[in-house]
């Protein structure tokens, strides 16, 4: 089977062949010293090894809990926030018909604790009132705020439509081994639990009980998913030379970019199934990068819908952005255009040919046109949407996202400025041992 495959052929007037192995000497020695755990945040790279080492039991029990879910339920609903939540929704999106939530087979993924929406969670809750539903609550702690406001909602609600007894059979705890809330819950109640692994953050988890559990309730191959990621693993564990390995070409493009003054990138697909992981992309790389006044935003646009919109400034606008294309060479469906008698929209001239080839055209005309009007373009091109191709997308962008980090200077693998918000929200709330009395004055409260 192929490999994704970075291109920067579209970049060459805003990057050279010279300026890419440059930063070689820098790559070999992160690489080491990801390999050695010597890097900042070392204590989470749980992840990195985490292709080769999964195991097969461990995955087969994870398929074995699906199957007993897919009985119990039509709905199963996901509880979790960020990284707990955005990495299985991306891959589910991306691998789902969108029109199978009209189809009444199979069990339909849902989504909670991903806001503090009261519209969203009352709509849920009487949604799911009378319904078969069962969940998983992903949470190292159990105590953010978040899930935790939507699992004790969702909690009550299924115990009094079964019981709790019943109620407990339906419930996945996936959670800290030893410790926490959720971890003490679930064992006073008798929940099925999975480890988050301590070494592994939030948004590095896809691969982990996190994403896995809720991919394979979706009905969708594990097995696949894990050896699509080993794949690239296995690629990049023997070389970290920019001609070789496709995440250190494409963390070393995004940083030339960057010192070059295009300090936002947008990552593009032509295929809309590819929304939800976009915005796990946008998590990964603005969590791990921005920090210290440091980073490149990251930003996502769906095309050919948004170049009636952001394709304008991205054409016309400031040129402090660059893009990065994830190319999908071959659509898993074929649909032909007809023929009209009378022509009236003038579209014979396309008659015979498939969708996806006006698609393709699509793509090659805005890369084309957007780099004429000076937006460096890299492109990943990966040879279908499927669970082995998107295993290896994973990987490929998490790695990258550790060597960019690197580069950069940061700690990729901390999230220091996300505890901000909780703190003043704590005080607002009058959480005990977060009082805050000038706060509150200066939120009006």
């Amino acid at each position: 089977m192929e490999n994704i495959n970075v291109k920067i052929n579209y970049a060459e007037q805003f990057l050279t062949t010279d300026e890419l192995n440059a930063y070689q000497q820098q790559l070999y020695q992160i690489q080491a010293s990801l390999k050695n755990h010597q890097t900042p945040g070392s204590d989470f790279l749980g992840w990195l090894s985490l292709p080769a080492e999964i195991s097969a039991e461990l995955l087969k029990d994870i398929q074995k809990t699906a199957s007993l879910i897919k009985s119990q339920c039509d709905y199963f609903v996901v509880i979790g926030i960020g990284g707990s939540y955005l990495g299985a929704r991306a891959v589910i999106e991306a691998l789902s018909n969108p029109f199978d939530q009209y189809n009444p087979t199979g069990p339909k993924i849902l989504y909670a604790g991903h806001n503090l929406s009261e519209d969203y969670l009352a709509e849920l809750m009487e949604f799911l009132k009378d319904k078969r539903f069962s969940m998983t609550v992903i949470s190292k702690s159990g105590t953010t705020t978040e899930p935790a406001v939507a699992f004790r909602l969702l909690k009550n609600l299924l115990e009094s439509q079964v019981g709790k007894a019943e109620a407990a059979k339906r419930i996945v705890a996936v959670t800290d081994q030893s410790k926490g809330a959720l971890k003490k819950l679930a064992t006073e109640e008798g929940y099925k639990t999975y480890v988050v692994p301590d070494d592994v953050g939030g948004r590095f988890s896809v691969l982990t009980p996190v994403g896995l559990l809720p991919i394979a309730v979706a009905g969708f191959d594990i097995m696949k998913l894990v050896e699509g990621a080993k794949r690239i693993y296995n690629i990049t564990n023997e070389s970290s030379s920019v001609l070789i390995n496709p995440a250190a070409r494409y963390a070393a493009a995004r940083n030339i970019l960057h010192s070059k003054g295009f300090l936002t990138e947008i990552l593009v697909s032509f295929m809309p199934k590819m929304q939800y992981f976009s915005e796990w992309w946008k998590q990964l790389y603005g969590e791990s990068e921005g920090k210290d006044g440091k980073g490149i935003f990251p930003a996502s646009v769906n095309f050919t819908t948004d170049l009636h919109s952001m394709g304008q400034y991205i054409q016309d606008g400031r040129r402090h952005i660059f893009e990065t294309v994830v190319s999908i060479a071959q659509p898993n469906r074929n649909l032909t255009i007809p023929a009209m008698d009378e022509d009236l929209d003038g579209l014979n001239y396309l008659a015979g040919k498939n969708i996806e080839f006006v698609n393709f055209m699509a793509e090659k005309g805005t890369i084309l046109a957007h780099n004429d009007g000076g937006v460096p373009v890299l492109n990943i091109h990966i040879p279908q949407l499927n669970e082995f191709y998107l295993g290896q997308l994973i990987y490929f962008f998490e790695l990258a996202c550790a060597y960019s980090g690197l580069i950069l200077g940061v700690n990729p693998f901390d999230q220091p400025g996300v505890e901000a918000y909780k703190r003043n929200m704590f005080s607002l709330l009058g959480k005990p041992g977060f009082e805050d009395a000038e706060l509150k004055r200066r939120a009006g409260i």
